[in-house]
């Protein structure tokens, strides 16, 4: 594992010999695209090139299982940014075959976070404070479902423009094939 000195120092000669040039791009998608998907680390170089863009093309957001949790929380607001302010007019929520997210059990988690230190009393105090950490940690069965909702979450958002589209696919993370479940463009609120 490289330390955080290994990486400065590259970091260094990244920045000395301009390999930071390919890379330069603006802040405004050139596709007007945002993705919406997970953080596996198989889809960082598959799922742009499966698509077809290169750096700067989209806004790509990452959370586990491209889940949703909530409807004014930090990915909400960050699809929200992206059309207001970045010139997205376009919405990809992609999931994947084989995410961690629907195999995870959150009790297992929890007894990790009491293994590597935290409190046992801080997870009863936030259960007893209306904080659900079973279900603020859950993950989903069914990668389709899972798609289908944070779409309908993204379609049905009050502050969400109705003419935006908002498509629902599935990518394999082994071969980049992407499956389509609900194309934005037909299927509207």
């Amino acid at each position: 594992m490289p330390s955080l000195h290994e990486i400065l120092k590259y970091n260094d000669h990244f920045v000395e010999n301009k390999l930071y040039e390919p890379f330069l791009t603006t802040k405004f998608p050139n596709k007007r695209i945002v993705i919406l998907t997970c953080m596996d680390t198989r889809l960082t170089e598959m799922l742009p090139k499966s698509m077809n863009f290169k750096n700067g093309d989209v806004k790509i957001v990452k959370s586990a299982g491209a889940i949703i949790n909530h409807p004014f929380g930090g990915i909400m607001r960050s699809l929200i940014v992206a059309v207001y302010e970045l010139q997205a007019d376009e919405i990809y929520v992609i999931g994947h075959h084989d995410c961690g997210m629907s195999a995870i059990q959150t009790g297992k988690i929890m007894d990790k976070m009491i293994t590597r230190g935290v409190d046992p009393r801080v997870l009863d105090i936030l259960n007893n404070s209306g904080v659900n950490l079973e279900k603020w940690l859950e993950g989903f069965s069914n990668v389709e479902s899972s798609v289908l909702h944070s779409v309908e979450m993204i379609r049905n958002h009050p502050l969400m423009l109705p003419e935006i589209p908002v498509h629902g696919l599935i990518i394999d993370p082994e071969t980049g094939r992407l499956d389509l479940l609900t194309d934005g463009n037909v299927d509207k609120k």
